[in-house]
């Protein structure tokens, strides 16, 4: 693949980690006490025009000072 492919490639998923993570954060402040909790997670990958759709499914374990 080429280097613009995979450049936009990169901060696609840099911008899919960053926030995503603020988002889990902001859920778990908001949760309150999640100690000792275990969520399931998913994420759905859609891309338009490529007939793409990838699911990444995992555990989310709570924080004691979520």
């Amino acid at each position: 693949m080429n280097e613009d492919f995979n450049m936009s490639m990169r901060k696609f998923l840099k911008q899919v980690g960053v926030t995503s993570q603020q988002a889990i954060e902001e859920a778990m402040r908001n949760a309150g006490e999640t100690e000792g909790k275990t969520f399931e997670a998913k994420v759905v990958l859609t891309i338009d025009g490529l007939e793409l759709e990838h699911v990444v499914t995992g555990q989310i374990n709570g924080a004691a000072d979520a």
